[in-house]
């Protein structure tokens, strides 16, 4: 049976430097998205699943102190630095709670849904929090589109890094996401009657902000890929040598940015 606890927690310590790489990774992609929907001063806006806090400040600077962003999560241990005048931070499951009992400007998930059984009740949750006229973001990675660590395979280091991707993968997997979820997302957003759709992948690939995200995520799941009988100790410091040393050209899966517009 697959397991259902979710493989990479915010309250492990690593989890900080994971949300930190992620964002000086993701951050740029993200807010070209918004600056597409027309994000302005005033707006209200809902940052599901927030993880770390530097997305939600930068989204807080964005619409200024006549604005509010509602920041929530499952565990908003790292959320809560970003909590301010015009932040909100919430402990909400997006799928299992009810929706906010308010109308935003915005709604944006990013890394959320692809791990979110309840994945179409979420979103259709976030639709409904929209205000007419209010744009949905949602950002999911589609490992299935490219699973390898190392593109150019050329010698012993890609081929371990690729193996240990290909087992987090598999971990992942059985926790119960879907490798395939990011693809999906124009058609569901076409499906819950959103209009203005536009869609995007942003494939990071040799960016200096991949090799701290590979030594972070690496530290969450030693133990797991340990106890799977993914790679030896032996291998992880190896594998970790050479992500530090700078001879591998690290990538992560294409992040595919949908937008859409709720109908007035």
């Amino acid at each position: 049976m697959p397991e259902t606890d979710y493989l990479l927690e915010n309250r492990k310590a690593e989890a900080a430097q994971r949300f930190a790489a992620l964002s000086a990774l993701f951050d740029p992609a993200t807010l070209r998205q918004f600056d597409a929907c027309g994000m302005a001063e005033g707006w209200r806006c809902w940052e599901v699943g927030a993880g770390g806090s530097a997305l939600v400040r930068a989204i807080a600077g964005r619409v200024g102190h006549a604005g509010h962003v509602l920041a929530t999560d499952i565990d908003a241990s790292w959320t809560k630095e970003a909590a301010s005048a015009n932040v909100d931070i919430r402990i909400h499951d997006v799928a299992l709670d009810p929706p906010p009992g308010e109308a935003f400007d915005l709604v944006h998930a990013r890394l959320v849904l692809v791990h979110v059984p309840e994945r179409e009740r979420a979103l259709r949750n976030m639709v409904s929090a929209l205000k007419p006229g209010g744009w949905l973001v949602v950002e999911d990675a589609d490992p299935a589109l490219q699973p390898l660590s190392c593109i150019d395979v050329h010698g012993p280091e890609q081929e371990l890094a690729n193996r240990i991707r290909q087992g987090f993968r598999a971990l992942l997997s059985s926790r119960g996401a879907d490798l395939g979820f990011g693809r999906t997302l124009p058609r569901l957003f076409r499906q819950a009657g959103m209009a203005e759709i536009a869609a995007e992948a942003y494939f990071p690939i040799t960016l200096p902000e991949c090799a701290p995200l590979e030594v972070a995520t690496i530290a969450m799941i030693r133990d797991d890929l340990l106890g799977h009988g993914i790679a030896t100790a032996e291998e992880i410091e190896r594998h970790l040598r050479n992500v530090r040393a700078g001879v591998l050209d690290l990538s992560q899966p294409p992040m595919i940015s949908v937008r859409g517009r709720k109908p007035r």
